[in-house]
């Protein structure tokens, strides 16, 4: 994720902002999905009238969720990582989160390798049955 330093408290007049449409082209999100961060509180745009207004702050946090679903954490996680820089300026609870949760992914994708591992070899043992099959029938098999 990213360093939290980049998360810091800013003030919306005195930066640089940036629009829904703005923030969802960089990232390549859609506008439901900011709104949808927005609902679960992973971001809280000001507003000017009907308008969200985003900061740096609004910024770094999207750019961690997207990191953080790339990643494979829940929306949930996620939420619980950001709450925890608010909370902890020493970074080291969150810090210390982090690193739960990315060792609990690691152990997690070792075990899906694994299988698809196994799953691709047995197909192969069953791919190499039925073309000695085909064959013994004399079918010709193309290979791929």
């Amino acid at each position: 994720m990213l360093n939290s330093a980049e998360m810091t408290r800013s003030n919306p007049q005195t930066e640089r902002t940036y629009s829904i449409g703005q923030l969802a082209e960089e990232f390549g999100l859609t506008l439901r999905s900011l709104r949808f961060y927005e609902d679960e509180g992973l971001i809280s745009p000001a507003r000017v009238g009907q308008t969200r207004v985003y900061t740096h702050r609004d910024r770094a946090r999207l750019k961690l969720i997207c990191r953080g679903k790339r990643l494979g954490f829940s929306i949930g996680e996620i939420k619980d990582f950001l709450d925890l820089y608010d909370t902890d300026e020493a970074q080291v609870e969150q810090m210390t989160f982090l690193l739960k949760g990315a060792r609990n992914r690691i152990v997690h994708l070792e075990q899906q390798l694994r299988d698809v591992q196994q799953t691709l070899k047995e197909l192969r043992e069953i791919d190499d049955l039925i073309v000695s099959h085909l064959q013994a029938k004399g079918v010709s098999v193309q290979s791929d």
